[in-house]
């Protein structure tokens, strides 16, 4: 981030986004100019090529070991002080970094991007309602106040995911590396965000991802904090 000091590497995770990526590189360097773009890919079309075209750092994960996977790799290789994530599908405000990055610097450790502040136009009234017991869920679970424990725009202080371990096979990662880093007392922040339509076609599974959605809320109740 210009004048901050802070070294910010944006990373992603890919599959088959041929058709958004060069919109979405474009647009984090208007937002952050001096930031590093990371990718882990698995895709079958053009999509890394035209990431290394553009001077991305591409990481090859293929044949594909699955989102939790490729996630860990991305935020287990980033380089500098500050990791920011967000889907390769053009959903996410990258305008809405520079103000994520304001908040890491004054003090916190994870800020959270949530797309449900609101009913966003671009999300189906069943996944906001399922989000919004999720969100309920992790609240009556942990005493974590969010609206959105599924967003994957967030940005992490490095040396607070060099402290971490996490579970990465299985689906609903997110909800793991946001009540984990909460659990341990790191300082955590949500910022409401507007969320968009996606280019290209979802990869979500829902009834997998509800199930393991629960299995981590769930799964992580014994952590105890070991940051004063």
């Amino acid at each position: 981030m210009k004048g901050s000091g802070m070294k910010v590497t944006v990373a992603m995770i890919t599959m088959n986004e041929e058709g958004a990526i060069a919109k979405v590189i474009a647009d984090i360097r208007r937002a952050v100019p001096e930031a590093g773009i990371l990718i882990v890919d698995s895709s079958k079309d053009k999509t890394p090529e035209i990431a290394a075209s553009l001077g991305v750092e591409v990481v090859r994960q293929f044949p594909p070991q699955g989102y939790g996977r490729a996630m860990d790799r991305a935020l287990r290789s980033a380089q500098g002080d500050v990791v920011v994530t967000l889907d390769c599908d053009d959903t996410y405000p990258t305008e809405a970094i520079p103000e994520m990055l304001r908040w890491i610097e004054q003090g916190y450790d994870l800020v959270n991007a949530s797309r449900l502040n609101r009913r966003p136009k671009a999300m189906p009234m069943a996944n906001y309602a399922a989000n919004l017991v999720f969100a309920g869920a992790t609240y009556a679970v942990h005493g974590l106040k969010t609206m959105d424990v599924h967003s994957g725009m967030r940005a992490y202080r490095k040396t607070m995911l060099d402290q971490l371990q996490w579970n990465p096979d299985g689906p609903a990662l997110p909800v793991e590396l946001l009540i984990l880093p909460y659990r341990k007392g790191f300082r955590v922040k949500d910022i409401g965000i507007d969320y968009r339509e996606r280019v290209g076609q979802t990869t979500l599974n829902r009834w997998q991802s509800t199930v393991w959605t629960f299995k981590r809320i769930l799964g992580l109740r014994g952590v105890k904090p070991d940051k004063v």
